[in-house]
């Protein structure tokens, strides 16, 4: 019978830079890792870019971020991983590109450039504005001004994260050079960052298209034929009738991470009504046998509450964020980490995480819950609130509750144990 590792594992997301300044700093940090418990890491983006996005504005698909170390120290970071039997996972940006790729540079220069089918282009920039902007709070319009060859090309996020026309089968193309890439570097899965805004179509939100699912059932195809070992994760957010479909047959991803478990996880607390819990696990059981949930209550984004209709989000977000200062502004959730929702409170935050780990799936930590850390304290209101929980890991305090039997970090440990005995 195949080894489903991804079945029976316990996820750490990490910004490298946050947590070790460098891949050099994230080798030495792996006794760390392993001592609390953690069998798979999940990097956030580790490539070039210029960081409008933290990140998520690739440059480079295929090298290590400047400041991150070289290629040769990520290689021996996941070697030195895999020799302490941890898997690592890589986000994988799909929709979008940075405006300093080389695939828009030159596509941006001319019309009769051949990279100009890699992207949306419009004379007027007067299509698609039905598409679902997540950012629309701060981010006015879709389209952006191209003055070169005065048109305007389309992007979901921030301008810079120009997004890729993935009717164009050459986009297909150069992205399994990508998954190869980092799949016989040694990689054991990609997160597939913002996979529903895949398709554009005019009239729609452009969101959860049928097409995508054309296009992941191809991704997994090549996947199985040449790197059998490796997983694919959708991150898709919506309503989990939507969000199940990323599964397919047992032919798309091995993984769909689970939002509306999360915004419910923190509904059945506030109201103190387990039987949420209970009911959205019989609406999201049904998936391929060699399938898994990927289950969390926090991450590097904000808690969204957009599976719920607006009474319920507003609710939460008024419980969750009563002065409004960590709220996604124009959105639907709130920017903030779990010490920070219960003021520091070890017995609250152990609760929410004995919750997460009793369910079925394979539960997420995000880096520094494990010692309670909370919220930065920025001076000035930030345009994007999800700032606010993307600080450096406090290493002294990390130090101290290994050596303290009764900290939150111990207690997290024998929550991980205990998990894996299951």
């Amino acid at each position: 019978m195949k080894n489903y590792w991804w079945k029976n594992t316990v996820i750490y997301e990490v910004y490298v830079d946050k947590f070790a300044k460098n891949f050099r700093g994230m080798t030495e940090k792996l006794d760390y890792l392993k001592e609390l418990g953690i069998d798979c890491i999940w990097l956030l983006p580790h490539y070039p870019s210029p960081m409008v996005d933290d990140g998520y504005d690739v440059a480079d698909y295929m090298n290590v971020r400047k400041g991150l170390g070289t290629l040769d120290d990520f290689k021996v970071f996941l070697a030195k991983a895999h020799e302490k039997g941890i898997r690592v996972i890589t986000d994988l940006v799909l929709n979008h590109v940075s405006v300093e790729h080389p695939w828009f540079i030159e596509a941006a220069k001319s019309l009769k450039s051949p990279k100009r089918g890699f992207f949306l282009w419009s004379k007027d920039g007067n299509e698609l504005l039905s598409a679902r902007s997540p950012f629309r709070h701060f981010v006015a319009s879709h389209w952006s001004y191209n003055k070169a060859t005065d048109d305007y090309f389309f992007s979901t996020y921030y301008p810079q994260q120009v997004d890729l026309n993935w009717d164009n089968p050459q986009v297909f193309e150069e992205v399994l050079k990508v998954i190869d890439f980092w799949a016989e570097l040694g990689v054991d899965g990609f997160r597939l960052d913002a996979i529903a805004h895949l398709i554009k179509r005019e009239g729609t939100e452009c969101y959860h298209r049928p097409e995508i699912h054309l296009i992941l059932r191809k991704i997994r195809s090549h996947i199985d034929k040449n790197h059998s070992e490796v997983i694919l994760i959708a991150e898709a957010s919506g309503k989990v009738e939507d969000i199940i479909k990323y599964f397919g047959k047992r032919d798309e991803c091995h993984m769909v991470f689970n939002f509306p478990l999360m915004s419910n996880i923190h509904l059945a607390i506030k109201r103190n009504d387990m039987s949420i819990i209970e009911n959205m696990l019989a609406r999201s059981s049904a998936i391929p046998e060699s399938c898994q949930w990927a289950i969390f209550v926090n991450n590097h984004d904000e808690i969204t509450f957009s599976p719920f209709k607006e009474p319920e989000r507003d609710e939460m977000i008024t419980w969750l964020d009563p002065d409004g200062r960590y709220s996604f502004k124009g959105g639907s959730g709130v920017s903030m980490r779990l010490a920070e929702i219960f003021k520091g409170d070890k017995d609250k935050i152990i609760n929410i995480l004995k919750i997460l780990f009793n369910l079925p799936g394979s539960p997420i930590v995000y880096y520094g819950s494990e010692i309670g850390m909370r919220n930065l304290d920025l001076k000035e209101e930030p345009v994007d609130s999800r700032k606010y929980v993307r600080g450096e890991f406090d290493w002294p305090e990390a130090e101290r509750q290994t050596e303290d039997p009764r900290s939150l970090f111990n207690q997290v440990t024998q929550l991980i144990k205990n998990k894996k005995s299951q």
